[in-house]
């Protein structure tokens, strides 16, 4: 599980075995965790945030979406 950001309380990463979904990024903060597509930017699935928190997760995970992109690239080559 590369972890490819630290922002505030939150750890963003992938899953290695994730190469054959489109590209995303896991959230997880203390026992919570969340999941998010790159492209577009959307909730893919969260549980224990609640939606305030959410929507201060999303708007973390768009102003990082291209470098995040790239770097899913290069971890999942095609």
């Amino acid at each position: 599980m590369p972890t490819i950001a630290r922002i505030g309380p939150y750890r963003i990463y992938f899953y290695s075995h994730n190469r054959g979904e489109p590209p995303h990024v896991h959230v997880d903060r203390d026992a919570w965790t969340a999941k998010f597509w790159l492209v577009p930017v959307a909730l893919a699935y969260s549980i224990g945030f609640r939606a305030k928190e959410l929507r201060d997760i999303r708007r973390i995970v768009s102003d990082h979406a291209a470098e995040w992109l790239e770097q899913w690239h290069d971890n999942f080559p095609t």
